[in-house]
């Protein structure tokens, strides 16, 4: 089961509560336990300050993803972490690569809980398996491939 906390810390419009969930509840299918995890919604300002203190980037980015880490004697938690979601980056990068919005907030929805259970894209070996998993499960919802337009390039 999902323990989904999520924050709207703008007022800009954003997917219901519902597609959060089921776009979280998707790309986290494969773990059999309890999750618990966040998604906040931030406007740039919050997520510029974020990603600069975090990443060293002064900028706004999409998605950061928080990996909770959790001490050994307490591994059984459920706690996953948090995912912090730029609305106006997200809104900004679809219309700017012509993706239909909600496509491109489920797809980032999706790669941030992939980040949360552990999947990376720092090599290409582990770029293409998350990939790989992330084409599937937009496809079951519809949606197509979010890297198509990269490989034209």
């Amino acid at each position: 089961m999902l323990e989904l906390d999520l924050q709207r810390a703008t007022d800009a419009a954003a997917p219901s509560d519902a597609q959060f969930r089921q776009w979280c509840e998707l790309a986290l299918r494969q773990r059999t336990a309890d999750s618990e995890m966040t998604i906040r919604l931030v406007d740039e300002t919050e997520g510029r300050e974020l990603n600069h203190t975090w990443r060293h980037k002064d900028y706004a980015t999409n998605v950061l993803s928080f990996p909770a880490e959790v001490p050994d004697e307490f591994l059984d938690i459920p706690l996953l972490g948090d995912l912090v979601i730029c609305v106006s980056v997200v809104e900004r990068e679809a219309a700017e690569q012509g993706k239909a919005l909600e496509a491109h907030w489920a797809h980032l929805v999706i790669h941030g809980c992939l980040h949360l259970l552990g999947y990376d894209h720092i090599d290409d070996e582990e770029a293409e398996e998350m990939e790989a998993l992330e084409r599937t499960l937009l496809a079951e919802l519809g949606h197509p491939d979010p890297y198509a337009d990269d490989e034209t390039d």
